[in-house]
């Protein structure tokens, strides 16, 4: 399913990726293209891919990348990450090092997945953003409250794992988007 639906989509979806890779490069510099180490299945490093969103010179984020990063469209260049195999359509959403690396006992079950483009704790947690800068320590509130329950979501999601899980999650977000 990752393969197919992510092929079919790059395949659909390449007009759209070229023009918001020359947006991107002509409002945060060339190439519009961030790359970050992230935390993969059993616990592998991998480069993801996103739209840049960020000034390099400037070192804030730019109008059209406050826009990309709402609408989550900053995200599609991980259709690339699930086509080298890296990612999934559905899982636990992809996190730096330092965090789902550094987990212990039951939670690393978590790391048997490989992280997805979507899940139930990214969902949950969309707008992650605007919720840490309503907070007065924003690393305190990310390391005890949210990332613990994403971690929670992403284990329930483990247990739970079926076809029919991904596909109502792939819905949920769809709808989402709308």
């Amino acid at each position: 399913m990752d393969y197919g639906l992510s092929f079919l989509a790059f395949i659909i979806l390449f007009p759209i990726f070229l023009i918001l890779f020359i947006v991107a490069s002509l409002d945060t510099g060339f190439p519009g293209v961030f790359k970050q180490q992230r935390i993969g299945r059993f616990g592998k490093i991998f480069i993801i891919y996103k739209f840049r969103t960020y000034h390099s010179k400037k070192h804030t984020i730019s109008l059209v990348g406050k826009w990309m990063r709402k609408s989550k469209v900053d995200e599609l260049p991980q259709i690339l990450n699930i086509l080298k195999g890296d990612m999934s359509l559905v899982g636990p959403r992809p996190d730096i090092p330092g965090y789902y690396d550094q987990l212990k006992g039951e939670d690393r079950l978590v790391l048997n997945l490989k992280p997805g483009l979507t899940s139930e704790a990214g969902i949950k947690y969309r707008n992650e953003e605007e919720i840490l800068n309503k907070q007065q320590n924003p690393l305190q509130y990310n390391d005890e409250v949210l990332f613990p329950e994403k971690v929670k979501m992403n284990l329930d999601y483990c247990h739970h794992l079926s076809f029919k899980n991904d596909v109502y999650i792939l819905f949920k977000t769809f709808s989402i988007l709308k």
